[in-house]
């Protein structure tokens, strides 16, 4: 597998390809804007999209979805169906926060804690992971070690909780009893900012390592 980050929009979301090397298949993970950017980079790689992967229904995550599934001609997969609330407000959203041509959508595929998604040969297991919205999910891939955790988890930060919906002591228990039990080995990258692993953030972040809540 080859991960490709993408920043888009004025909040630098990380916009991710992933592509199954053995396949040229590939994956969009939260195309929240700058479309053409997002084609553009896809033209560079050389991959052949076949789906589009949403972690949550925020603006800066989703807002780009469907504009990219309708010219790439691919389905939309995720996030769970607690953020329907969201997507159904993005093209509200778009008008609050200036992002032009965001557009509300229903995915083709709704994910539960415990199913799995494919890009090519790869398989993504995917984790529920609510707190910073209801809805939020995780993909991960156990062989590689490798996860795109959205805005669960941050290089020494978590998720705010403060958006409608989000709750605090949720968050925590997502990050802590369902991410950091699959390995302190495995990277993540989240939807802002640089990567990390579980075994850095449970030894160092300062809201939910082992030294906070212990």
């Amino acid at each position: 597998m080859k991960v490709f980050t993408i920043p888009v929009t004025p909040f630098q979301q990380n916009c991710s390809l992933l592509v199954c090397q053995k396949t040229g298949k590939a994956a969009v993970v939260d195309p929240g804007g700058e479309v053409d950017r997002i084609v553009a980079a896809i033209e560079q790689v050389g991959a052949d999209v076949e789906k589009i992967l949403i972690t949550h229904g925020h603006i800066d995550h989703a807002g780009g979805a469907k504009e990219l599934a309708e010219r790439l001609d691919v389905p939309i997969e995720g996030p769970h169906r607690e953020d329907a609330f969201l997507l159904k407000a993005l093209a509200e959203q778009g008008l609050r926060y200036g992002f032009a041509g965001a557009r509300s959508f229903v995915p083709d595929r709704w994910l539960e804690d415990g199913d799995t998604v494919t890009v090519g040969e790869l398989r993504f297991n995917v984790v529920h992971c609510p707190g910073h919205t209801p809805g939020h999910v995780v993909y991960v891939h156990p062989e590689q070690r490798f996860a795109v955790v959205g805005d669960v988890l941050f290089n020494g930060s978590i998720g705010r909780t403060d958006f409608p919906r989000g709750d605090y002591a949720t968050l925590i228990h997502s990050i802590r009893e369902k991410l950091f039990p699959l390995g302190d080995d495995i990277q993540f990258l989240p939807g802002h900012g640089p990567a990390s692993t579980f075994g850095a953030e449970r030894a160092h972040n300062p809201f939910v390592g082992d030294a906070a809540v212990g």
